[in-house]
């Protein structure tokens, strides 16, 4: 409901845009119901099933609906568990939903390149035209991204295949796919780095690229903080890899306070997230003038733990950390 309130910009509780339990007769079947429609002009235009958020979208929730989208006028289905939110049309076929969605939408990661797409259904610029033209092109660009992204989190053998043999020249035996396996994934994961870098470097009109170490992750432990050590220092030089960690950080607390809350101090040994930029209100360290990386976050003795990472994207698995410590220090 607040998603298709404040998102979508319907009215919850007009039963004239948005109808809870709305009814789908499918052949014998009377009485089917669905668990939400928005209407427009009498009709319904947008079908919503929506599952528990405690686990993924599945198959199954799309083809519930598969079976209400012919009996209805509507054009877009859209299976949700209230975190992901996935949206179908009938582009292969009219009046059959496909089989793949032509957009998907996760709150806990939003693209950005999908906000435009996400408002064109919505009730103040609903175009149901602008949504159908678009829309081949934008399941095919989101579903090879989700599958570059997946290939990047862990490689299949078609994908360590297809770049092997095009820099490799021997046969191509068990042991050799096994040596290239680590490989593929290594220079995919410096590759997005690097690329990250570059991106940094032209935003912020930067002469020279970063060099990214690596080294072997080391264990974690804490260590009381050190106050002293927030003090500003003109000969200190902040790198482009910690302002690209400290934008990382800064979204992810955003989601607790507003972000003109959210500053950073450069030390000679780490780089400082604070609240409010009060050196008594530190809640995170980016630890990158070594040959390993850490981040730093402070817990309620006002000690810190360090987590070794090795990648800036890395920083996102401990989002519900960051989120506690901003919280402990409002």
């Amino acid at each position: 409901m607040p998603f298709i309130s404040t998102i979508l910009g319907y009215h919850g509780f007009d039963p004239l845009e948005v109808v809870p339990e709305f009814t789908a007769d499918v052949g014998i079947k009377k009485g089917e119901k669905v668990n939400y429609a928005i209407m427009r002009d009498g009709e319904a235009q947008i079908l919503i099933a929506c599952k528990a958020s405690t686990g993924a979208p599945k198959t199954e929730h799309a083809s519930q609906l598969f079976r209400y989208f012919s009996t209805t006028n509507a054009r877009i289905a859209a299976p949700t568990n209230g975190v992901i939110w996935q949206f179908f049309t009938d582009l292969d076929a009219p009046v059959k939903m496909d089989a793949k969605p032509l957009l998907v939408l996760d709150l806990l990661d939003v693209d950005d390149t999908l906000i435009p797409e996400v408002q064109k259904p919505s009730r103040d610029s609903f175009d149901l035209e602008s949504i159908i033209s678009a829309a081949e092109e934008l399941k095919y660009v989101g579903a090879f991204k989700r599958e570059i992204a997946g290939q990047f989190r862990g490689s299949s053998d078609e994908w360590i295949k297809f770049f092997t043999q095009r820099v490799y020249e021997g046969s191509h035996a068990a042991r050799v796919r096994e040596q290239f396996t680590a490989v593929v994934g290594k220079a995919s994961r410096q590759f997005l780095t690097e690329s990250v870098n570059d991106r940094l470097k032209t935003a912020l009109g930067a002469g020279a690229g970063i060099a990214l170490p690596t080294a072997e992750p080391a264990a974690v432990s804490s260590e009381p903080v050190a106050q002293e050590d927030l003090n500003r220092d003109t000969k200190i030089e902040t790198t482009l890899e910690e302002l690209g960690g400290y934008q990382i950080v800064k979204a992810i607390a955003c989601g607790e306070t507003k972000p003109q809350r959210i500053t950073h101090r450069d030390a000679k040994s780490y780089f400082a997230v604070l609240l409010d930029d009060n050196d008594r209100k530190p809640f995170a360290r980016l630890h990158f003038n070594g040959r390993q990386r850490y981040l730093r976050l402070l817990d309620e003795q006002k000690s810190e733990t360090r987590h070794p990472i090795d990648e800036l994207d890395e920083i996102r698995q401990y989002a519900d950390a960051i989120r506690e410590a901003v919280v402990r220090h409002q």
